[in-house]
């Protein structure tokens, strides 16, 4: 029971993946313990459900890293305009402007530190019929390059990757809430079983125990009819095959709610549901003493429960966000730092005297290129270097925030060291349940041999004449009382050991269940 090897085999996934009907019956289930947790965790909607979690989580990490993708902008202008001549300089009837803008890539980083990184590529075209002009369609780029470095305020590779790192801590939250919705769901499908296995093993001893009234209710009335008994002895084994009988309505009942419990769990479909009549469980509990110690047990729940793993991330992620507010409690002081190198060509036009006489003897043409070569050849520099301080005169919402965050941090650790100590509690609680259960199970043992026995040496007393009806059906009853009470004590053993293992964290460790394959 406990070593579930091979669990997630093709071979195994392959021969319980559809319905799995018992030859005996076609309407009957047949299910082991094995078949049962690995639909359920196939088809179980809590299950499915708790999918999603990491997907999205997932997502939201992807689209944290997004602020580091560096973003290009391009854009395109054109524009004309005309203006009534006013001054002698201009042309004789209107002015006329034509210009045309570029960017041919405004590329912008962000980098690890905060800062941000931009470098761009601009031009415009401008075409006059303005008097004197030397270059004449006139063609301009400027290669730029702008660095921003905040030095106080959101300064740091802490503070610039707090969104990613929140964004991972939710994904491992994620991950660790499904791991605890799939420890659940086999905890509770092993519950589940065995209560079934109780349920069914239950019936029979209650119908052994009707079959055991109605032979002694038989054998009365022959003794009735011979004279050797009188018929207030017939009444009192009717009465008690009538007890056994509504016993056996209870039986029959719970087992039925446990198949019920089951078959939700599982999440049969359809075609599974029609026409199933019942679940017939195939594996038997076991019986063998586990030893624990529970300094051991403490220890690896410690570590390894996912309730405790999840408190200590959301912990760090409570101390990361009461970082970023102290850290917006500083003034914004940032560095500022550019380079541009500007290009300008066109066609050249060349005056006989000054350019007012307007006496055109010669062009020379120019084009884009000339202009390009100009900024990539750094012909023309140019930089810029400053300091620039924001001090707010009130900050009221960033102290808040500050406050608040405290709280929430403060908060996060007592949660922390609350949850440690109920792990300890329950650690202890479980074992010794589980050690209570073992010594159950032996002394319901000995209860139900010595009950055996006792209702033997009674019969055979009855067969002389030293005992009476009432005291052997008296008997029959203990010994149906024994019986159930080591079967329900057994089963119970077997509860303990799993709950053991959620209690640990190490139930699924324990079953040998993979869920990267399983949920691949």
């Amino acid at each position: 029971m406990r070593q579930m090897k091979n669990l997630w085999a093709l071979g195994l996934l392959a021969a319980f993946a559809g319905p799995a009907f018992g030859q005996d019956s076609p309407r009957t289930l047949r299910l082991s313990l094995e078949e049962a947790v690995l639909r359920a965790l196939k088809n179980n909607l809590s299950v499915k459900v708790a999918e999603f979690g990491p997907e999205s989580a997932e997502l939201s990490v992807q689209r944290a890293r997004e602020k580091y993708y560096p973003t290009m902008a391009f854009s395109f202008s054109k524009r004309n305009s005309e203006n009534a001549s006013y001054s002698w300089l201009d042309a004789s009837d209107s002015v006329r402007t034509k210009t045309t803008g570029y960017t041919f890539g405004q590329v912008n980083q962000t980098i690890p530190l905060g800062g941000r990184l931009t470098l761009g590529l601009t031009g415009n075209i401008n075409d006059t019929n303005q008097r004197a002009q030397v270059i004449n369609p006139r063609y301009s780029s400027t290669l730029s390059l702008g660095f921003s470095q905040p030095l106080l305020r959101d300064f740091g590779l802490k503070m610039t990757n707090r969104d990613i790192v929140v964004a991972r801590n939710n994904l491992e939250v994620s991950e660790l809430s499904f791991v605890k919705t799939v420890q659940d769901t086999v905890y509770t499908v092993e519950q589940t079983y065995w209560n079934l296995v109780y349920a069914v093993e239950n019936l029979k001893v209650q119908e052994k125990s009707l079959q055991l009234a109605r032979d002694f209710l038989a054998k009365n009335r022959r003794s009735v009819e011979i004279g050797t008994l009188a018929p207030m002895d017939v009444l009192s084994a009717e009465a008690e095959v009538a007890n056994r009988e509504a016993s056996i309505l209870s039986a029959q009942s719970q087992v039925r709610n446990y198949e019920d419990q089951l078959r939700n769990l599982m999440n049969l479909s359809a075609d599974e549901e029609k026409g199933l009549a019942a679940i017939l469980p195939t594996d038997t509990p076991k019986f063998e003493e586990r030893q624990v110690d529970f300094d051991l047990a403490l220890a690896v729940a410690l570590e390894k429960r996912t309730d405790l793993r999840i408190s200590k991330i959301n912990l760090r992620t409570d101390d990361l966000n009461f970082a970023y507010a102290k850290n917006q409690l500083l003034p914004s002081l940032s560095l500022n730092a550019s380079y541009s190198s500007p290009g300008i060509a066109g066609t050249r036009i060349i005056y006989q005297g000054s350019p007012l006489d307007g006496l055109v003897v010669n062009t020379i043409p120019g084009g884009f290129s000339d202009a390009f070569r100009d900024a990539f050849g750094f012909r023309y520099s140019n930089w810029n270097v400053s300091l620039s301080l924001d001090v707010p005169l009130s900050n009221l919402l960033s102290k808040a925030n500050y406050a608040q965050s405290k709280l929430a941090l403060d908060r996060a650790r007592l949660e922390l060291e609350n949850q440690e100590r109920s792990a300890v509690l329950e650690i202890r609680n479980v074992v010794r349940q589980l050690q209570t259960s073992y010594k159950l199970v032996q002394a319901n043992k000995v209860a139900r041999e010595l009950a055996e026995k006792k209702l033997a040496a009674e019969e055979a007393k009855l067969q002389v004449g030293q005992t009476t009806n009432y005291v052997v059906l008296q008997y029959q009853r203990d010994l149906t009382s024994s019986r159930v009470a080591e079967l329900n004590a057994i089963i119970n053993y077997n509860i303990a050991q799993a709950g053991l293992d959620r209690a640990m964290g190490t139930l699924l460790e324990s079953r040998n269940i993979r869920l990267a394959e399983l949920f691949d």
